[in-house]
């Protein structure tokens, strides 16, 4: 239910599109009753909105002839990162990313200085952002705000959730944080039904419903790399250690964080990983610039000889 001061910003947002409303009208879009309603004009002349009425059956409202809204007082460059940041949501597995992408560009164009508009104009036409393509949109945002409200207040939920083969189960879940990732949106936290920290799908999840207790997030949690390194930690084929001779700052820099996990031992860093291809994981290892034992498996080292005798040729 939206809060009195939330409707009486609608009520002068409608008045400043429309200019002329009947009072029956303006209380059926707002939601309240007609009594309600002059409540609230009430309160925007309280605010120093010059407003004029009309008495009578067909009376209305409407904002004194002239009256306009100071324009929002964007500079550069926010303007900026405001319309590079809407040009993103398009592409970050919103529903409805497009229609409400293009009507929040519409309500502030409303407000900013004609030049501003322009910024904001060219760059939704001519910037492109390099994202992969959502292939798992929510059939609405509901569980994103759901989540991201319990997360910020440290609140616990229950959900209901399909997992990949066809599962249902109804949970209790701490959400320590939200992020996006290959196309999708994923909640990490602490699942209670499983007892332990866990990455759920938004798309996959049923009713997100805030319960009464509470939690405590773990100090510095972060959501990107908690959910990379999980991904990272699946197995895949073949297990893999190679050691590094390098210090971890270097490690990071080389590989991705999905790439494996990386621990730093006397010698330098240990890289644990998997793959289906040893000799796609030969190639990234030819390309680090620093030196690496194989550890395991043998065959690792067989791919490598190979990718190296090729260099050679093309070298030659």
């Amino acid at each position: 239910m939206a809060k009195p001061t939330t409707r009486v910003l609608a009520v002068l947002d409608l008045l400043q599109s429309h200019g002329r409303m009947s009072g029956p009208e303006l209380a059926r879009r707002v939601g309240v009753d007609v009594r309600t309603l002059r409540r609230y004009i009430v309160m925007l002349e309280d605010l120093g909105i010059p407003l004029t009425t009309e008495r009578g059956r067909h009376g209305a409202y409407m904002l004194v002839a002239g009256f306009r809204l100071p324009p929002m007082m964007f500079t550069n460059d926010e303007a900026v990162a405001l319309s590079v940041g809407m040009v993103a949501a398009r592409g970050l597995g919103l529903a409805a990313a497009q229609p409400a992408v293009e009507s929040a560009q519409a309500k502030l164009a409303r407000v900013m200085p004609d030049g501003l508009k322009r910024h904001v104009r060219a760059i939704a036409d001519t910037v492109k952002v390099d994202l992969l393509p959502s292939t798992h949109t929510p059939a609405s945002n509901a569980a994103l705000i759901a989540l991201t409200t319990a997360a910020q207040a440290q609140q616990r939920v229950s959900m209901s959730y399909d997992s990949a083969q066809g599962s249902h189960t109804e949970r209790e879940f701490d959400p320590y944080g939200l992020a996006w990732r290959a196309g999708a949106w994923y909640a990490l936290g602490m699942c209670h039904l499983r007892h332990g920290l866990r990455s759920f799908r938004l798309d996959r999840m049923g009713e997100v419903t805030l319960r009464e207790q509470h939690f405590e997030r773990p100090a510095n949690f972060d959501a990107l790399e908690q959910l990379v390194q999980g991904i990272a930690g699946m197995p895949r084929g073949r297990s893999i250690e190679v050691l590094l001779h390098t210090d971890l700052p270097a490690a990071r820099r080389a590989f991705s964080l999905d790439f494996g996990l990386l621990e730093p031992v006397d010698a330098g860093v240990l890289l644990r990983s998997s793959a289906d291809d040893l000799a796609w994981f030969a190639r990234q290892l030819a390309g680090v610039p620093f030196d690496f034992e194989i550890r395991t498996p043998v065959e690792l080292r067989t791919e490598l000889a190979r990718c190296a005798t090729r260099l050679r040729a093309l070298a030659g």
